[in-house]
């Protein structure tokens, strides 16, 4: 029975071209095409009826980023765990050259600038993560994840990119990071108690944060403490939010028609607010679609990942959804003043190229997993 098992997973090795593309699961490819249509509609109401630029570049680094979606869906797993350590090595160099080089954009420092697009190595490094991590703990056994020492070199992992992208500064995204990684922690057994002292460790450290947080992150703060404390100021982006939300009432105000974004007083409505410019038009029943939406993508990307047979493989679908999920959550709650504002786009819909690609390219990594699920993991790497 071993044998046979293990012949028919490397059969699966050999699978041609057309079979992988049969496995695809196009219900899922449908979800993701219709949440970034959603995003092109609401870009071409920013742009008060025009295509250009937002919509056309947009639409274009959306087919860029879903031919490269289908071609990483049909590359075998094998690849990503032979590359994964080099992929997170050439991603930290990209950090330190933008500390070193990199193009500073509304007082943040955060792009390499590449003439055609604006690299964002940060958002990179969501994949990378993961694909380093996930290749650590494959070959590492539960007697040994138990182990503290052997727990070293993959928090060394997320702490290099965290502080590297917090220094940026880019607090949204440097959390993203850390709550991706300790949720590859929690799926590979370590014990709450290590989480536990970590957490404790990370309050105790609040103070030392505080005081090398930059003034407008402090200001964000306090602001979410009291919105109201300085409406003109640090609490103007997100009381036009709520204005703009409260506007949309139940079905909204209508395609095109939405008054906080026409007559511009709602910021960054094409980046970060973009999900108040939506729900401004769409209104209760529009946001509550998109939601839904977004809640189908992450279930069949978990459902699709948990089916891999390889801890590795598991490890890369289950991490990188995770990642997509908190920049869903951390963003609708950012703009709804449920948390502070730290700056986190909304995947598919917000403008930004490197955000649009490298989603669409972790979204290629899961359809792969799910192809390949059956694949063994060679001890030749």
């Amino acid at each position: 029975m071993k044998e046979r098992h293990m012949s028919f997973r490397f059969y699966q090795n050999k699978i041609s071209i057309n079979k992988k593309l049969r496995h695809i699961n196009y219900v899922f490819i449908f979800l993701i095409m219709t949440v970034c249509s959603v995003g092109f509609m609401t870009l071409y109401s920013v742009e008060n009826g025009n295509i250009d630029p937002l919509v056309s570049n947009q639409i274009l680094r959306f087919f860029v980023g879903f031919i490269m979606m289908l071609i990483i869906a049909t590359i075998d797993i094998n690849f990503w765990i032979r590359w994964a350590y080099v992929i997170y090595g050439i991603t930290i160099l990209l950090l330190i050259t933008v500390e070193i080089t990199g193009s500073v954009n509304m007082g943040a420092q955060r792009w390499i600038n590449l003439k055609f697009i604006q690299l964002q190595p940060s958002e990179i490094m969501k994949i990378a993560l993961v694909l380093a991590l996930a290749r650590y703990f494959h070959w590492l056994n539960c007697y040994n994840v138990k182990r503290s020492l052997y727990l070293i070199p993959p928090l060394t992992m997320i702490i290099a990119p965290v502080i590297l992208v917090f220094n940026q500064p880019d607090f949204g995204t440097a959390i993203v990071l850390t709550m991706t990684g300790g949720v590859i922690f929690f799926l590979v057994g370590v014990q709450i108690w290590k989480f536990i002292t970590i957490i404790a460790f990370g309050l105790a450290a609040i103070p030392i944060i505080w005081n090398l947080m930059h003034k407008y992150q402090r200001q964000r703060i306090i602001t979410f403490l009291d919105s109201e404390s300085d409406i003109t100021g640090s609490g103007y982006h997100i009381m036009q939010s709520k204005i703009a939300f409260g506007s949309g009432h139940i079905f909204g105000k209508g395609f095109l028609l939405g008054t906080q974004n026409h007559l511009n007083f709602l910021p960054e409505k094409q980046t970060d607010f973009i999900f108040t410019t939506f729900a401004e038009e769409w209104g209760i029943i529009g946001s509550t679609v998109l939601l839904l939406l977004y809640t189908m993508i992450i279930f069949y990307s978990y459902k699709m990942s948990l089916q891999a047979c390889s801890q590795f493989a598991r490890l890369i679908g289950l991490g990188l959804i995770t990642s997509f999920f908190l920049y869903v959550f951390i963003n609708i709650a950012m703009v709804t003043g449920l948390i502070p504002v730290v700056g986190i786009p909304l995947p598919l819909i917000s403008y930004g190229g490197t955000s649009m690609i490298t989603t669409l390219f972790a979204f290629g990594l899961i359809l792969s997993v799910y192809i390949h699920r059956n694949v063994y993991i060679s001890n030749n790497i």
